[in-house]
């Protein structure tokens, strides 16, 4: 998955579904999210997929309150639409995903 940061994060979010992930490399959770995102941006054909590390991009995180990683933001057409924090299921990020295409 692409990592983005504040220089071009309002150009990848701008249109359609939008899943982007802030995470941390040191993060044992944002770790084991990492595979079932991978899956699921091969699997979820209506959808992108990016990554903000909170590490490198301090400000973007702050604008968006991340306080807790890993922290999945959903955006459509560059509007935040669902937020979760923390792990989840693959099913369940799934069915949060798949509601908004």
């Amino acid at each position: 998955m692409e990592i983005i940061t504040e220089k071009n994060f309002k150009e990848k979010t701008a249109k359609g579904v939008v899943l982007v992930d802030f995470f941390a490399n040191w993060c044992g959770p944002c770790r084991m999210m990492a595979p079932i995102l991978e899956e699921l941006s091969k699997e979820i054909t209506g959808a992108s997929f990016y990554k903000v590390d909170v590490d490198e991009d301090e400000k973007l995180a702050c604008s968006f309150g991340i306080l807790s990683i890993p922290t999945m933001i959903l955006f459509v057409d560059g509007k935040k639409v669902d937020k979760h924090i923390g792990l989840m299921s693959k099913s369940d990020l799934k069915d949060m995903i798949e509601k908004h295409i």
